[in-house]
């Protein structure tokens, strides 16, 4: 067993690292992975071109990224924990002046090899960078009400920028990811109480800071109808698409409201309507069993770390992703607004892929150190 304590350094050998990949997680993460290849193929027309072959590469690329990520020390993830939160801060700062809009929106940052959307970076640099924080308190010290200035201001911050972009969806998830770390760190329930008692005292005018787009989406989740051939037009074809499938579903490249264009953005945000046209109830629970299974391996990998940065870090990573799950389901089955969040490692995306499979590195980072003891005063 790796126990280190204060600055005496414990080692792990590149080969033992190795060994101690979990490689169960990757098996499941690349099976999940096709899954969006072959439902990227199928939106093409059977073609593994244009998506299917560009989401490969971005995958064969992540995973590279996630392996590296994985191998590195945990206790470095730890002390550069806060100049990553810093960098990622700038990156949102650099979309105000130097970014290209998109879908009506202002959100990313052309670096030639690819359009980075800064704002995908930062729900994983949070989450790194508040269980540092939490990881040099104990649980009575995290509960008091001084310490919760850091925290709100580390999540405030890159919030307000995205809001700004304008991406609701994305500061939403950046939000619960906070609150969920700063919750399993020890912070007094009776404060998140409180805080959603103003919230709801404060929507009048945050509904008056809402975008016309934005306000449209909620309208018409209350109502659908009201707009069918506007607003509500993505949320009606899905659910006709998502009954039309049945049971067993049409067959693969088979889907009607797919192929015939009645379904919009099938190949991102609504690509999971498409899979249960063609698959079925039977597929989409089949994915949904996937997802749930790369849950409890994370979810596992968590609570055997003995570190509190290691346990916050993981738990926040895989509140993070089943957060991308919950919405983008809810949302094509217009449980929730249609808020633009990806199906993950299945939308076609680079940055999404990307940083879902380095906060997956981060995930066997803990996994792999998990024997490791930090003492708070590290953090």
């Amino acid at each position: 067993m790796a126990v280190g304590f204060g600055n005496e350094p414990v080692r792990m050998t590149l080969g033992r690292k190795i060994l101690e990949l979990n490689y169960g997680l990757i098996l499941l993460i690349a099976a999940v992975a096709c899954v969006g290849f072959a439902m990227l193929y199928s939106a093409a027309g059977q073609n593994i071109e244009p998506w299917a072959s560009r989401q490969i590469v971005r995958f064969g690329v992540g995973v590279g990224v996630m392996l590296i990520v994985a191998l590195i020390d945990i206790r470095i993830w730890l002390r550069y924990a806060y100049v990553i939160y810093a960098l990622t801060l700038l990156l949102l700062v650099g979309v105000e002046f130097a970014g290209f809009e998109g879908m009506g929106a202002q959100r990313w940052i052309n670096l030639g090899f690819i359009n980075l959307q800064p704002s995908e970076l930062m729900k994983i640099a949070l989450i790194l960078t508040l269980a540092r924080f939490y990881h040099g308190l104990s649980l009575e010290e995290a509960g008091r009400v001084v310490w919760l200035l850091p925290p709100l201001l580390i999540l405030a911050l890159p919030t307000l920028l995205v809001l700004r972009q304008p991406d609701l969806g994305t500061a939403l998830l950046m939000l619960a990811a906070g609150v969920v770390v700063m919750f399993l760190a020890g912070v007094r329930l009776w404060k998140f109480i409180v805080a959603l008692v103003a919230a709801a005292a404060a929507l009048p005018v945050a509904w008056s800071l809402l975008h016309e787009y934005q306000k449209g989406r909620v309208l018409t989740f209350l109502d659908p109808e009201r707009d069918p051939l506007g607003a509500g037009y993505h949320i009606i074809q899905s659910k006709i698409a998502l009954g039309s499938g049945g049971t067993f579903g049409k067959g693969f490249g088979e889907g009607t409201q797919s192929h015939l264009n009645f379904l919009p953005e099938m190949r991102t945000d609504f690509i999971f309507t498409m899979l249960a046209e063609e698959f079925g109830l039977v597929g989409g629970i089949g994915l949904l069993l996937l997802y749930l299974l790369v849950l409890l391996y994370a979810y596992a990998i968590a609570f055997r770390s003995r570190s509190q940065f290691g346990r916050l870090l993981a738990l926040g990573i895989a509140t993070n992703f089943f957060f991308y799950l919950f919405i983008n389901v809810g949302m094509v089955m217009g449980l929730l607004p249609v808020v633009g969040v990806p199906l993950p490692l299945i939308s076609y995306g680079g940055t999404a892929m990307l940083t879902l499979l380095f906060g997956f590195g981060l995930l066997m980072s803990v996994s792999i150190h998990r024997d490791i003891e930090i003492p708070r005063s590290d953090g």
